[in-house]
C-alpha cells in the first residue's frame, strides 16, 4: 500500500501526485516492489532488509542519498496485551525524496496528541519520525510496567503458572527493546558525526542532541525494568509456591479436624463388628477393638520413622548450629 505526503508550509498533508516528496510504503507488494527497484535504485536485499523484523538497524552515506534501518515498536501488542515485539522501518533520504518503508502500517503525519515540530526540509522530517518512534518506546515502556503491576497482583493470589509466563513474555519484550535502542543508538551516534561533518545547522544538530538524549533514556529505563523484573523472576515464582503450600497446608489442617469425626464415625458404625462380638460385652469388645488400632497405628508410625519417611532432618541443622 503507498499513502502520499507533501511538506507545505512546516507541515506534511496528504497527496495523490507522483511527484509528492514523501512516500510511504506499507508491506509493499511484488509490484511495488518492481517500482522501488527501477525508480529507487533499490535491490531486493535492500528491501527485505527494511522489511525484516530482525535486521539490525543501521544507516548508509552514498553520494547524495542516505538509507537508514530504523528499529521501532510494533503497533499493537496480542490481545492480551503481555506480548510486545519491535520491527523495522527502511528510509531512503535524497535531495527530492523521502522514501518510508515498513511492514505495517505507520503514520508519518503525527500521531494524536502529539506536538509536532516546523518542518522545513525533508531532512527534519526524517529526524521527527526517528524522534517520535522514539518516543514510542517510552510509551510501551509505561504500559509494560502497568502490565507487570497487573500481573503482580494477579501472581500473589495464583496457584498457576499463567502469569508467571505472561510475566516472562513481558521480559522477553524488554530484552527486545533493548537490544532495538542500543541498535538505535549506535545509528545515531553516526548521524551525529554525519550533521558535524556536513555543518549541519545548528537548529538540526541541537534536534539530533535530543534524539540521542530521548534514546539513552529510554535504554537505561528498559534495562533497569528488565534488570528488576529478571531480579524478581524467582521471588514470583516462589510466591506461587508458597501459595500452593498454603493451601495444601489449610486442606491437611481440615482433614485432621475431621479425621477424629470419622474415626469416631466409622467405630460407631460397625455393625457387621457388634454382631461377631455378640457374646461379648460391647465395652469389651469395643475396648479391645481400641487397643488394637492403637498399637497398629504406633507400629505404622515406627516403621516409617526406622524407614527414614518421619524423620527430624528439619532440626538438624539448628541442633548442629547450637552445638
Amino acid at each position: 500500500m503507498l499513502k502520499r505526503f507533501h511538506l507545505t508550509n512546516g507541515e506534511l498533508l496528504p497527496a495523490e501526485s507522483e511527484e509528492s516528496q514523501i512516500h510511504v510504503y506499507i508491506n509493499p507488494d511484488a509490484a511495488e516492489r518492481k517500482v522501488l527497484q527501477a525508480s529507487f535504485n533499490l535491490d531486493d536485499h535492500t528491501l527485505s532488509s527494511a522489511l525484516d523484523p530482525d535486521e539490525v538497524s543501521r544507516i548508509e552515506f552514498d553520494l547524495d542519498r542516505l538509507f537508514l534501518i530504523w528499529k521501532r515498536p510494533a503497533n499493537c501488542p496480542d490481545k492480551d496485551g503481555f506480548s510486545f515485539d519491535v520491527v523495522s522501518i527502511g528510509l531512503l533520504l535524497t535531495r527530492e525524496r523521502l522514501l518510508i518503508i515498513a511492514s505495517e502500517e505507520f503514520q508519518a503525519s503525527g500521531s494524536e496528541g502529539a506536538v509536532v515540530p516546523a518542518l522545513n526540509s525533508l531532512f527534519d522530517v526524517m529526524l521527527w519520525i526517528l524522534f517520535r518512534t522514539t518516543h514510542d518506546y517510552l510509551i510501551h515502556l509505561k504500559t509494560i510496567k502497568k502490565a507487570a503491576k497487573e500481573l503482580q497482583d494477579k501472581i500473589n493470589a495464583s496457584l498457576q503458572n499463567e502469569y508467571l509466563i505472561r510475566m516472562f513474555n513481558l521480559s522477553e519484550g524488554l530484552v527486545y527493546f533493548i537490544n532495538a535502542i542500543n541498535a538505535n543508538g549506535a545509528v545515531l551516534t553516526r548521524l551525529q558525526n554525519h550533521a558535524r561533518k556536513e555543518n549541519l545547522s545548528q537548529k538540526v544538530a541541537d534536534f539530533i542532541d535530543d534524539l540521542v538524549i530521548e534514546n539513552t533514556q529510554c535504554y537505561r529505563l528498559s534495562t533497569t525494568y528488565s534488570t528488576v523484573f529478571a531480579g524478581l523472576m524467582d521471588a514470583r515464582g516462589n510466591i506461587i509456591n508458597n501459595n500452593m503450600n498454603l493451601l495444601i497446608r489449610n486442606l491437611t489442617f481440615i482433614n485432621i479436624v475431621f479425621l477424629p469425626l470419622n474415626l469416631i464415625a466409622s467405630i460407631g458404625g460397625m455393625s457387621e463388628f457388634t454382631m461377631m462380638t455378640e457374646a461379648i460385652p460391647w465395652p469389651l469388645a469395643y475396648t479391645a477393638f481400641g487397643i488394637a488400632m492403637l498399637s497398629l497405628g504406633w507400629l505404622t508410625a515406627a516403621f516409617l520413622k526406622r524407614a527414614g519417611f518421619m524423620g527430624s532432618t528439619a532440626a538438624t541443622p539448628a541442633k548442629r548450629l547450637s552445638d
